[in-house]
């Protein structure tokens, strides 16, 4: 039948991946967007809270079911140790960034729809921590970048010449620069240097049952947010990821 003959053209719709794994969605030309939008810069919290509630829609809305979200500047790492849509990479890769491109969109309450793209990257346990540190450096060399190159285009240089200028830099110049300023980079918000963690928390709650007609106590998987999470490479982050494992 004709139908077979382009159905067989799906070519990449049986590549399935085993957990853990995680898909990273990044903001697709989100500096023009926010341009537009006229957020503050380097950093706009109502940006910030938006991206934070998409990633909350997701753990709790979308049916997914991750175990936590990993968000700073305009990217989310999603992490699944249990795979949905039976771990089929075209599934993930285009359903978790719509998810959140629609949830960010209807967060901010814009016009203009944003858009993600999104990666799948699996993993094995042991790597998550590093994969976490490695976001995390990532999350403080983008507010060293951010700070400098906006304070540089503040002061009247053009944002082609602001960048060349930056890439002579190091984080040290950086630094001085800001704290001349009256800025000091290790006293910004938390979640400016290292991000937010968006996970589930057991707790316990308290209900009715109506069979025995009395109150009990349950334990339930609530979503929580930490505005400054953990440095996951230390040993308060380890264990922080530790206790995660057992939900």
């Amino acid at each position: 039948m004709a139908d077979e003959r382009f159905k067989v053209k799906e070519i990449y719709k049986d590549i399935k991946a085993l957990p853990p794994v995680i898909v990273r969605a990044d903001g697709r030309n989100f500096k023009e967007s926010l341009a537009r939008l006229k957020f503050k810069k380097p950093y706009d919290l109502k940006f910030e809270k938006a991206m934070v509630s998409a990633g909350h829609a997701l753990m709790e809305s979308s049916g997914l079911g991750p175990l936590w979200v990993y968000t700073f500047s305009d990217e989310l790492n999603v992490f699944f140790s249990e795979l949905p849509f039976d771990g089929r990479v075209e599934k993930l890769d285009s359903v978790v960034p719509s998810f959140l491109s629609s949830a960010l969109t209807l967060a901010l309450g814009v016009k203009t729809p944003l858009a993600f793209d999104a990666r799948v990257v699996p993993l094995h346990y042991e790597d998550v921590s590093g994969y976490l540190q490695w976001r995390q450096a990532e999350a403080w060399r983008n507010h060293m970048q951010s700070y400098g190159f906006y304070t540089l285009v503040k002061d009247g240089l053009a944002e082609k010449y602001a960048s060349k200028t930056l890439r002579g830099m190091k984080f040290e110049d950086i630094h001085e620069m800001m704290w001349q300023r009256g800025i000091n980079l290790n006293e910004t918000p938390a979640w400016q240097r290292k991000g937010v963690f968006i996970y589930r928390k057991m707790v316990m709650k308290e209900g009715y049952d109506p069979v025995k007609k009395k109150k009990v106590r349950a334990r339930r998987a609530e979503v929580e947010e930490s505005w400054d999470p953990p440095l996951f490479g230390s040993k308060e982050g380890e264990a922080f990821l530790k206790s995660l494992k057992s939900l």
